[in-house]
Formats: structure tokens, C-alpha cells, sequence
């Protein structure tokens, strides 16, 4: 016999519980509910967070909403996986948050005086290591995306003070390691080159370059998805216009496929 769906509801608290009542049946009833576990679920939740980056990189605000639900949804599921297990509940979820947050914002909820946004997440990552975690990076996931992680890394070090004084230090660190990285294949006789230190070398450029983007504002991984975004629109643009004129692009010059690259270049991604 179907289940009657709880009515939409006006208010956060209510529309929350809605929420909890229907996963609470989908993992009675659902055979796919059902079934999954935290594994299963992982992948599924990251792949949601990516869909919520894609939409808020657009500025699609209809997508952002539908993303925000599928990872609410997916965090609800988390808990109440935890809660058959006898582990913890949504309550107590939340409940450890807010205390966090509490805790970790002394200015807010105490004496603490800060003059700045910089004083505040020193104190967090203060915080952090009384609470007992036993370094200011045991913070940064180890399965993070390099570039990601590169940044966060930098960011939480900065927390604690260790940073350069300016942006100019950092741009002469990014050409000291550029001079570096060229220095690896600036050799007579190519079958020298070192590919495995060129390798690092250019890992240490890539860091310091992602650190600069971090001291003038700009976060380096939201750049390089708008440019990737800027590629794969103009690249599209190439194979459609190539496909118009019954051209195949592993037959085309570079010159003939930069008239449809040029003409992309015109238009709005």
C-alpha cells in the first residue's frame, strides 16, 4: 500500500523534519535505500558536491537550490545510517556543530576581542590544537585534489603565521622556481634531462603559483575551472562549425582550426 507523502512544509524546523521523514521511509521501504552503507555512499556524495560547484561556478541559482537539497539529502542519509548502528543520530550531528562553533568563535561567544577576519582564523586554528589535534594540517584530507589541497595547506599555515610579508616576495619565489623548472630542460644533450626532478620542479612552481593566486585574492582552483569551462566551450564551438563544413579536425591545419577557435572567441560561454 503506497505511503502518503508529508505536505510541504513553511518553516525550517518543519520542512527539515519532512525531510527526515521521508528518508526515514525510503530506508524501510525502498530495496535501493536500503541497502546502501557510508562506502556506497561516498562516492555518490562527492560526485554531488561537484554538481553544487558546477552550478554555483554558473551562477545558476534553480541548480544551486537542487544541488544544496541532493547534499542535505546525503547527509541526512549519513546519519541516519549511524542511527540504526546506534552510533550517533541527527541530533547529535547537529548538536556537536553548534558546539564547535561555539567554541571555536570566542570573540562571538566570549571575551576574546579580534581586530580582523586574519585574527579570527588564527584563534580557530589556535583552538584547533588545544582541542588536541596534534598539527595545524592534520585538518587537510588526505584525498583532496592536489591543487585544492595546495591551497588549503597554505591557508591553514597562514592561520598560525607562517606566510610571506607580501605578494612581491611570493611573485619572486614564483620566478626563482620558473628559472628552476627551465634549468631542467636548458641541456645540450636532451636524453640528460632529469624527468623525475623536472617533475618536482615543476610541482614547486605549480605551489608557489597557487600561493600567489592565494595573496592577491584569487582562488586557484575556481580560476582554473572557469578556464577549463572557457576551453571545452571554444573547443565545442571548433568540432561544431568543422562538422558544419564536412570537415574532420585530424585533417585540418592548426591555421584552419583557429578561424572556428577565433570566432568562439567572440561569443559568450
Amino acid at each position: 500500500m503506497p505511503h502518503t507523502p508529508p505536505e510541504t512544509k513553511h518553516t525550517s524546523s518543519e520542512a527539515f523534519d519532512r525531510l527526515l521523514q521521508v528518508l526515514h521511509t525510503l530506508r524501510e521501504e525502498c530495496p535501493w535505500d536500503k541497502k546502501q552503507t557510508m562506502e556506497s555512499l561516498r562516492l555518490l556524495t562527492i560526485e554531488e558536491m561537484y554538481e553544487l560547484t558546477d552550478a554555483i561556478l554558473d551562477k545558476d541559482t534553480d541548480e544551486i537550490k537542487k544541488e544544496l537539497g541532493d547534499v542535505m539529502m546525503h547527509l541526512v542519509f549519513y546519519a541516519r545510517i549511524a542511527e540504526e548502528q546506534k552510533r550517533f543520530d541527527i541530533v547529535d550531528v547537529l548538536n556537536a556543530v553548534c558546539d564547535k562553533l561555539i567554541t571555536r568563535h570566542p570573540h562571538i561567544y566570549g571575551d576574546i576581542q579580534v581586530a580582523n577576519a586574519e585574527e579570527v582564523k588564527q584563534n580557530w586554528e589556535t583552538i584547533k590544537l588545544k582541542e588536541g589535534n596534534k598539527s595545524v594540517l592534520s585538518g587537510v584530507p588526505n584525498g583532496l585534489p592536489s591543487l585544492v589541497k595546495a591551497y588549503r595547506i597554505q591557508d591553514k599555515v597562514r592561520g598560525v603565521g607562517f606566510d610571506w610579508e607580501d605578494k612581491t616576495q611570493v611573485w619572486e619565489k614564483v620566478e626563482e622556481e620558473l628559472a628552476e623548472f627551465k634549468a631542467e630542460f636548458n641541456l645540450e644533450d636532451e636524453t640528460e634531462i632529469d624527468h623525475d626532478k623536472a617533475e618536482l620542479e615543476f610541482g614547486d612552481l605549480l605551489f608557489s603559483l597557487i600561493n600567489y593566486a592565494r595573496h592577491v585574492g584569487i582562488n586557484p582552483e575556481n580560476a582554473l575551472a572557469r578556464t577549463n569551462k572557457k576551453f571545452i566551450f571554444r573547443f565545442s564551438h571548433l568540432e561544431k562549425r568543422a562538422g558544419e563544413n564536412g570537415q574532420q579536425l585530424k585533417d585540418m591545419t592548426l591555421a584552419e582550426m583557429d578561424v572556428y577557435w577565433n570566432e568562439a572567441k567572440s561569443l559568450k560561454s
